[in-house]
């Protein structure tokens, strides 16, 4: 269990931030300048902050008010810098084992560089690797000083799609098999839904909600902060079979089923599911000889008014909770009001693989 309790003040701005989180991985989530980098760094203990205290499962790392302070080297935290920052003059071998935590030959270290795929550049130089073998390695190095936490700093902020995904395939291998608890620092959603369990939402420096992500993510109320463009729910739902002739996959949740593009999972492995709120349409009667294949029967609960044309609204579908974007035209057309029996619409296409990782 992660506890972070601070409050810093530098020059203007105001750090006041609290939350305890158990999850595999945790996601710090804002706008730029929030202060999810500055919370890292206290966790880190690369900053001290004036006032509060930080503990990992019982051990205190900052307790201002009984003046104790672990210095960094003692904390055990494994850091990733959005660049990497490797050793420009060592190969990826000496790189990785810098810290002489773990040495190559223990079945730790080789499951992972297994797991990050980095046997084959062992003796490659920083210049010669991509920005995603460069995360890797960076990831792997701070794994092998053998860590009790691991912090990540946006670390793919600077990559391109191809790599991004490619990184975030290892991290959910990493999640899934180390046991490491991981805190992130991200601003893209995506990468949030994709990995985390837990977020932190922060907005000028306080925590202004958190909890699954799931659930943070059905609040109307926080989809200014967490990014209206992108609103959406998450769903937890298990791989039923796979239809090979036209490419797609059939995932059950306990509010029904949902069609989408091909994926590789076996049957019966569990996968969340985002669902964009500009993706969900609205029916009162569930159609026909429609291409839409993702019809799922719901309850409306919430309806976020606000000026303009565009008017989101939250249903729950078994113990779902899903958000649909409609005009206010259709709000009136169709007379939507909560407590009201409604089909949400989704288009299969609509949910890509940026919308699907491994629970």
């Amino acid at each position: 269990m992660l506890e972070v309790a601070i409050q810093h003040r530098l020059g203007a701005f105001a750090l006041d931030a609290t939350f305890v989180t158990t999850a595999r991985i945790t996601a710090l989530f804002g706008r730029s300048g929030c202060g999810k980098t500055s919370i890292l760094n206290a966790i880190a203990g690369v900053s001290r902050p004036q006032s509060g205290r930080i503990a990992l499962n019982g051990r205190v790392f900052l307790d201002v008010a009984q003046n104790v302070c672990l210095s960094p080297n003692v904390r055990d935290i494994g850091y990733v810098f959005q660049q990497g920052l490797l050793f420009p003059h060592l190969n990826v071998a000496d790189n990785l084992f810098f810290s002489k935590r773990l040495s190559e030959d223990t079945p730790q270290a080789r499951r992972l560089i297994e797991l990050l795929g980095l046997g084959a550049l062992l003796k490659r130089r920083p210049r010669d690797l991509s920005g995603g073998e460069t995360q890797r390695v960076a990831i792997g190095r701070a794994l092998l000083s053998n860590p009790s936490l691991l912090l990540l700093d946006e670390p793919l902020a600077s990559l391109d799609a191809q790599r991004k995904h490619e990184v975030l395939t290892h991290i959910e291998q990493l999640r899934d098999e180390v046991g490491i608890p991981i805190v992130m620092v991200s601003h893209s959603i995506d990468e949030v839904i994709r990995l985390a369990e837990h977020m932190v939402l922060l907005e000028d420096g306080r925590v202004k909600a958190a909890g699954a992500v799931d659930e943070l993510l059905a609040r109307l109320d926080l989809a200014p902060a967490t990014g209206r463009h992108e609103a959406g729910a998450v769903i937890d739902a298990e791989v039923a079979s796979h239809d090979v002739e036209h490419a797609v996959t059939l995932l059950r949740f306990d509010g029904g089923e949902l069609t989408i593009p091909r994926v590789v999972a076996s049957p019966g492995h569990r996968l969340r599911v985002r669902l964009r709120a500009r993706d969900v349409s609205l029916a009162l009667q569930r159609p026909v000889d429609i291409s839409i294949n993702n019809i799922l029967e719901g309850t409306l609960l919430e309806i976020r008014d606000e000026v303009g044309a565009i008017v989101d609204v939250s249903l729950r579908v078994g113990e779902a909770r899903i958000l649909a974007r409609v005009t206010r035209l259709s709000l009136g057309r169709l007379r939507l009001q909560p407590g009201q029996r409604v089909y949400a619409l989704v288009k299969a296409v609509s949910i890509d693989r940026h919308s699907v990782g491994y629970a």
